[in-house]
């Protein structure tokens, strides 16, 4: 195994256990799942710094942990699979700015940060998708007698979610060019 990869798996690891740490301190957390937390972040600054394969990887890695975290009854196993290890992997499609997000980090610091916000944004948005679709699909039954299940399944994962966007969107903006500068992607 090369240096390189070595260090993408140590990386890696030290991801998911900082986001299984950040998922513990919730601010608050709604009663059929989904919580607010910096959970996402570790994801979104590994996926920026090293690309999508290793984002995807870890975010479906830490979305599978992540249910040890707050369980909440799975109704089915595609439901489980939908809402953690896709949602999560999807957050770690933000690194399909990481090319662009490096090469601009010293040259243009603003565009850098534009790019990475761009990805994350994209990625995040993502995650809500996955989690929308499973509330659509698999918790229907819980939206108020007359309202449209997609608009119960918006408003609900929008509760959660854009909270959580925001805060990790805005963490990583300040994390990413601090940890580039101590600890640079060769």
């Amino acid at each position: 195994m090369s240096a390189s990869r070595t260090r993408i798996l140590a990386e890696a690891g030290l991801s998911i256990a900082l986001a299984y740490v950040l998922g513990r301190f919730m601010i608050f957390k709604l009663p059929f799942g989904g919580s607010v937390s910096l959970d996402m972040l570790p994801i979104l600054v590994l996926a920026l710094r090293r690309g999508a394969v290793p984002g995807v990887v870890t975010g479906a890695l830490y979305g599978l942990l992540n249910y040890t975290i707050d369980p909440v009854g799975i109704v089915h196993w595609a439901q489980f699979v939908l809402d953690y290890a896709v949602a999560y992997g999807l957050v770690g499609l933000a690194g399909f700015g990481s090319r662009s997000w490096r090469r601009l980090a010293f040259t243009s610091p603003a565009t850098a940060s534009a790019v990475a916000g761009a990805f994350a944004l994209a990625a995040m948005f993502a995650r809500f998708g996955a989690h929308f679709v499973s509330g659509i699909v698999f918790f229907g039954a819980y939206a108020p007698a007359g309202q449209p299940v997609a608009l119960y399944s918006l408003i609900y994962n929008a509760t959660y979610m854009g909270p959580s966007a925001a805060l990790c969107l805005v963490a990583a903006l300040f994390v990413l060019p601090v940890l580039e500068r101590a600890v640079p992607v060769r």
